[in-house]
């Protein structure tokens, strides 16, 4: 199948070819981001290949199915970046990659846990300049702190998991109870979670219900000091209210892998540049504040997995089969 993959850097060209090797697609990349101005760029294939950055709204599926698109290949879980019921008005089959590495995610939050608290992203630029006051750098120990998993999906489990082995008393909230979690985590409701945790991570998938989750109010309901992470999708939380509540002293540490606003952020270089965002300028002036621009899915294991159930759905959509399919139910979620 021909294929046209957008917002291509080096690595994804490197893991899809390689893969490719045992399915044999026609692969074109481009470095442009899907909007409705590069829509045209598809013209001739019958398929386009997406991250979460490319803007799939309805003026661009509109171009897309005009220029003879029929299937929109997603190299990732997420899909709220899609107007999917738009999409199925135009007859425009979306699949996606269910998951690809839990593991990797839920690692990343523990990699920010772990430098917030131990303030090591401040202590290697010290040691750099020759600075080796221990100053503002004091943590405290994992063991038997309350740790607050929002989502207990697989990556909410295994980020659990972890935590429990560093002696971590866990706590849950999730609609749909995990068996395995409960064998070891209190399941309770989100105000109680927010009001009972030191450190906050957010695992649920964006929704209109849980849009701006961490909001000023929330943020109220936490415990002073507390530390709140997000590795899961930018517009759960409300950078502005989190702002206002670093600037009070209420939360204790803010640690971020996604951005509500990052389409514009994210995935560049802009470092010859002056950041336009003045929301998230300001969160970089926080010294208590350690954001990665959407890296915790990006590791090898993932990202061949991801090229290869990616690879894997087009084949199938050859067949005219589409078991990855984004269909009706989670049309119903997006809604």
């Amino acid at each position: 199948m021909k294929v046209l993959v957008y917002s291509t850097r080096p690595s994804t060209r490197e893991t899809f070819d390689s893969a490719n090797q045992r399915h044999h697609h026609e692969l074109v990349y481009t470095e442009a981001r899907l909007a409705p101005d590069t829509a045209a760029l598809a013209k001739g294939y019958p398929a386009v290949c997406l991250v979460g950055n490319d803007i799939a709204d309805a003026p661009a599926l509109d171009r897309l199915a005009g220029e003879g698109v029929q299937l929109i290949a997603l190299r990732a879980a997420g899909f709220n970046n899609v107007d999917l019921p738009h999409a199925m008005d135009l007859g425009l089959k979306v699949v996606r990659v269910p998951a690809y590495s839990p593991h990797a995610v839920a690692e990343h939050a523990i990699a920010l846990i772990l430098t917030l608290n131990r303030k090591i992203h401040r202590a290697y630029a010290r040691v750099r300049e020759g600075n080796f006051s221990l100053e503002g750098l004091m943590g405290f120990d994992m063991d038997t702190k309350t740790v607050g998993i929002i989502g207990t999906g697989k990556i909410g489990a295994i980020a659990a998991g972890i935590l429990k082995g560093f002696g971590c008393r866990i706590i849950v909230s999730d609609p749909y109870k995990n068996a395995e979690v409960a064998k070891f985590a209190d399941y309770m409701t989100v105000p109680e979670l927010l009001a009972e945790a030191d450190i906050v991570s957010l695992h649920c998938p964006l929704t209109p219900e849980s849009h701006h989750l961490i909001d000023a109010g929330t943020l109220a309901d936490m415990k002073k000091g507390s530390m709140l992470i997000n590795t899961s999708r930018g517009g759960l939380v409300d950078a502005r209210a989190c702002i206002e509540s670093l600037k009070i002293g209420h939360l204790g540490s803010l640690g971020l892998d996604v951005y509500e606003e990052e389409e514009d952020l994210f995935f560049e270089d802009l470092s010859d540049q002056i950041l336009q965002d003045d929301l998230f300028a300001r969160l970089l002036t926080f010294p208590n504040v350690l954001i990665t621009a959407h890296q915790a899915f990006f590791t090898k294991t993932a990202m061949d997995n991801i090229a290869e159930t990616t690879l894997k759905n087009l084949d199938d959509a050859a067949g005219n089969s589409y078991p990855n399919a984004v269909g009706s139910e989670s049309i119903r979620l997006k809604k």
